[in-house]
């Protein structure tokens, strides 16, 4: 088992010790609004990009074309906050879920020491006392295992790295005769 691999088990491990605990629990499915509301654009490593190329690798061509203008639009986006380029606006779902960074898996049920909880339905609970008794994971210990994962860049920058990558090799796998135009 992969380095990442073992992380995403962990992280599988505590988010489904809070909904055991929390059958109400606000982030599941048809729950959009932190895929809607990114704080910045989303950074990955080497590793997470991996997983993730192999799953927009695997989308129909019409969805990666969708994908690659709403790539593009965040590439120059300066406002904040930002949708993720990878969400279906319209069925408020994830494409690539099963091949989704750590951030997107940990969100909402893990937090850095004192620096918030982020997602408002939650902090909202948080502040009436009712899950007081979540033991919440400790993304300080993610991000540390993370750093091992090789380097770390915008979606963005990783995407339009593999797009080039990818016209260049079509452009290589052209027969010696369509090249010359005879």
């Amino acid at each position: 088992m992969t380095t990442l691999s073992e992380l995403h088990v962990d992280v599988d491990a505590r988010v489904l010790a809070i909904r055991e605990d929390r059958p109400d629990w606000p982030c599941g499915k048809g729950c959009d609004s932190c895929c809607r509301r990114l704080a910045e654009e989303p950074r990955l490593t080497l590793g997470e990009w991996d997983l993730l190329r192999a799953g927009l690798a695997a989308l129909p061509p019409e969805r990666l074309s969708e994908i690659s203008r709403n790539m593009a639009a965040l590439a120059g986006q300066r406002i904040r906050p930002v949708v993720c380029p990878l969400l279906d606006l319209a069925s408020g779902s994830c494409p690539v879920y099963a091949q989704r960074p750590v951030a997107c898996r940990t969100y909402g049920f893990y937090v850095q020491r004192d620096l918030g909880l982020y997602c408002h339905d939650i902090e909202t609970r948080v502040a009436e006392g009712s899950l007081a008794d979540v033991v919440w994971g400790n993304h300080d210990a993610v991000d540390h295992r993370l750093a091992g994962l090789g380097e770390i860049r915008a979606l963005t920058e990783w995407f339009e790295n593999w797009e080039s990558g990818k016209s260049l090799a079509s452009a290589y796998d052209l027969p010696i005769a369509a090249k010359s135009g005879s």
